[in-house]
């Protein structure tokens, strides 16, 4: 959003994908998969991505990962920027930041970029939409075996 403070307190719902929609991020979850199981069949490259996930909650104090879901060609956050008791912005990196940091620590670890340029972002700013997020978030990869099967 033109003119939005992207460092400033909120939640926000991010998609970041995959360099050309490549399926570098799970394994073949084969065609008598009825239901993704925790863990998710995460590929090398998935894997290293759900640490690097994991490690946003502590490289940033202000930035709280609260769900998120790795599909095979791209993910998606749900990503607070948070304040302290006061109701004062902690020192926080703009969201640009936190994904760029994010993209460049996997490729460097990979040893090469898997992304795709920018990301795509929508401001949470009602429960509503939070929880429509939460729920996408959490059918996400049910409904992308269903659809590889074809029962969707």
């Amino acid at each position: 959003m033109v003119g939005y403070d992207y460092a400033s307190p909120g939640c926000y719902f991010i998609t970041i994908c995959a360099r050309n929609h490549s399926r570098v991020f799970w394994t073949d979850v084969g065609a008598n998969c009825v239901r993704p199981q925790a863990p998710l069949p995460l590929s090398a490259a998935g894997r290293l991505v759900e640490t690097e996930i994991q490690k946003l909650n502590h490289v940033y104090t202000a930035v709280r990962v609260d769900k998120y879901c790795i599909m095979p060609d791209h993910l998606h956050m749900l990503l607070f920027i948070e304040c302290d008791e006061d109701g004062r912005t902690q020192f926080a990196p703009t969201l640009s930041r936190v994904v760029k940091q994010f993209k460049g620590s996997v490729s460097k670890q990979l040893g090469y970029s898997v992304w795709q340029k920018s990301f795509y972002d929508t401001i949470i700013d009602s429960d509503t939409i939070y929880w429509e997020a939460w729920r996408y978030i959490d059918e996400n990869p049910l409904k992308y075996v269903l659809k590889k099967r074809g029962d969707l």
